[in-house]
This record gives structure tokens, C-alpha cells and sequence, in this order.
């Protein structure tokens, strides 16, 4: 198996991604939204002991929902739930959405969200996303390539001690299916071992992490008061996983719970008291049937899309960690993977390929 043409979230058909942030002080956070034109079917799966989310309910297979038009990611904890508002509303202005009366415009669009944790990252704890920040996203969705790193939601990221953000990656499976991740790491836990190594850097395909090397600087010790307000660091891991398989909702959101395999793979300890880990996963074609749990010819296919979206999502981890650039903040430098371990990428330093 291969990365997809873009190895983002992207290559799978009938997804796209916008993303707006602020990197000026005292600003340090964004918003991320995975906009599907011709709706999804869509999964929801959280692990964290400390979520924010909105209209995951719904999302249940027992409920009556049938699909989802955007998922948001974004900044500012709780207040940045404010966001969806503005997708809703660009999206009842092309009538897109569950329709519920006879006039054009008569529809209630379906955006589940999630936040993580960046308050105060950038020095002002109001300094957090706008309403508006959401509109501006979504108008703002392409199938092209997936801007990675301090963007978006990604933009106020860290995980633990490194400058997290926001990382895509997808595979190409052997029967032409597609499965895609994308994924804000903003996380309580370590993205990388005692040496210094990204611990999901050996699930990468062909040559994807081949250039790095175990490093030889010490690991950053963990920076004290990591967000300028009192209490324990808080945090969270945010993703969606997608697939152009026909899924139902059952096996939509079995597919979410899989992806968090990928985060276990891929950060230590994961699923904390103070992380909010939440995963949707979105099925893209809605015009075939769907397969189901419940059927037993189906197994095989269904553990084949579920792995590799495990494994999609620990890559996208990896591609976050490399694309992250250190910043500047009121408490100190966030340094990135690549600043503090300079010596991984020595094996392609003055390389004509670097």
C-alpha cells in the first residue's frame, strides 16, 4: 500500500479542508474544518476524560441522524464551540443540510465539533478563535493539499513539551479505496520515546519516515506552566478519519474507535484525565450499500478499512510532529521536533535531495 497523491485527508473523494489561524501575539490558535459537500456518514469516539464537544450525540448509531455536512476542529476550549455557529449558517445559505420545510434555504446543516485546550498559549486568555473563524474556514475548503503544523486548530498546539499541530496523512488501499486522517496533536502524553525517536515514525510507508534517525540531543524537559493559568496542563487529541467505503453508522463509528489504537501507537500516556481524545470517522459514499457490522462477508473488508485507519492516524501524528515550527510565547519558546532534535535529520543534511 501507497500514501494517496497528497498523503492527506484529502485524497479521499468528497472531502475537503479549510483552516484560518492567528500566529500574532498575544494571539496562538485557529480553526480546522473537514467540510463534506455531498454529506457523510459519520462516527464519534471519545477516550479523553476531559472532552469539548458538540452535536456528537446525534452521531449514535440508536439515533436517527443519517449524515453530517462539516466537522469542526478548533481552538479555545469550550469558547471555541462558538465557531460552528458560522459554518451552520454558510451552509443554510447554499441549503445544505437536513431539510425540514419546503423553502429553499429550510434546512438544519449537521456540524458536530471538537476543541482542544489552547487558552492563553499565545499570552491573552480572550485571545481565543472568533465566531466568524468558522465561515471563514469552511469558504476557505479545497480538496488540495493540507497546509500541516502550526495551522488551524494546530496553531496553539503542543504535546508535552514540543510544539504540536495539526498533521493529515491516507493510504491507498489494494482494492482502490481510499482511507485519510487528519489530526490536531495537542497532547498530555509524549510523541516521542526516551531517545528521542517519534514512536509511530516506523508505521510509515515506503520511505515516508526514512530520513530520520535516532537523535543524540536529550529530550526537553517538560516546561513549566505550560498554559498561564492555574491548575494541571490540558490538552487534547482531536482527529477524523474518513474513508470513500460505504460504511453505515455502526460500522462508521466502529471505525472511530479503531483510530484510537492509532493515537496509542503513536503518544504516551494517551487518553488522560486532562486530554479530551476524541475521533470521527466519515464514510463518503452515500449512493451504494453500505456495509454493515453485522455482515459476515463484509468482516474482512471492514478490518482491512479499520487498520488502516488506525495506522493513518499514527502517521498523521508523525507528519504533525515534522511540520511544527517552534514559537515564541509569554512562558517560553514551544520547540518544535525538528529544533530540539536537530541531529534526526543529520542523515539528510547537504543531501541533493534534502
Amino acid at each position: 500500500m501507497q500514501p494517496g497523491p497528497q498523503n492527506a485527508i484529502t485524497d479521499v473523494p468528497g472531502i475537503l479542508v479549510g483552516q484560518v489561524e492567528r500566529l500574532d501575539p498575544p494571539y496562538l490558535t485557529g480553526t480546522t474544518v473537514v467540510y463534506a459537500p455531498a454529506t457523510a456518514v459519520a462516527g464519534f469516539d471519545v477516550r479523553g476524560g476531559a472532552p469539548g464537544t458538540r452535536e456528537t450525540d446525534l452521531l449514535s448509531p440508536v439515533n436517527s441522524n443519517g449524515g453530517v455536512n462539516a466537522i469542526v476542529l478548533t481552538g479555545g476550549s469550550a469558547f471555541g464551540l462558538d465557531t460552528a455557529g458560522s459554518v451552520m449558517r454558510w451552509l443554510e445559505q447554499r441549503g445544505e443540510g437536513v431539510r425540514v420545510g419546503q423553502g429553499e434555504y429550510d434546512v438544519v446543516p449537521i456540524v458536530p465539533t471538537a476543541v482542544i485546550f489552547d487558552l492563553a498559549r499565545g499570552g491573552d486568555f480572550t485571545a481565543r478563535p472568533e465566531p466568524s473563524w468558522g465561515a471563514d474556514a469552511i469558504a476557505a475548503a479545497t480538496d488540495g493539499p493540507v497546509a500541516l503544523g502550526n495551522h488551524g486548530a494546530g496553531a496553539g498546539a503542543r504535546a508535552r513539551s514540543l510544539k504540536g499541530g495539526v498533521g493529515s496523512a491516507s493510504v491507498r488501499l489494494d482494492d482502490g479505496s481510499t482511507v485519510g486522517a487528519l489530526v490536531i496533536v495537542n497532547a498530555a502524553g509524549s510523541t516521542v520515546d526516551a531517545d528521542g525517536n517519534l514512536y509511530a515514525a516506523r508505521l510509515g510507508l515506503g520511505d515516508e519516515f526514512s530520513q530520520l534517525r535516532t537523535p543524540t540531543e536529550p529530550p526537553p524537559a517538560a516546561a513549566p506552566g505550560r498554559n498561564l493559568i492555574p491548575g494541571p496542563p490540558m490538552n487534547t487529541v482531536i482527529a477524523v478519519v474518513a474513508t470513500d467505503v460505504p460504511l453505515d453508522k455502526a460500522a462508521t463509528t466502529r471505525m472511530a474507535m479503531v483510530a484510537h489504537d492509532g493515537l496509542a501507537r503513536a503518544l504516551d500516556p494517551i487518553h488522560t484525565l486532562v486530554d479530551g481524545d476524541s475521533i470521527f470517522a466519515l464514510s463518503t459514499t452515500t449512493d451504494q450499500p453500505r456495509l454493515s457490522v453485522t455482515d459476515p462477508a463484509a468482516l474482512a473488508q471492514l478490518e482491512a478499512v479499520y487498520a488502516a485507519g488506525a495506522r493513518t492516524l499514527s502517521r498523521a501524528i508523525v507528519h504533525a510532529m515534522l511540520n511544527a515550527e517552534s514559537v515564541q510565547t509569554p512562558t517560553g519558546i514551544i520547540p518544535s521536533y525538528r529544533d530540539a532534535f536537530p541531529s534526526a535529520f543529520a542523515a539528510v543534511e547537504g543531501s541533493a535531495n534534502a
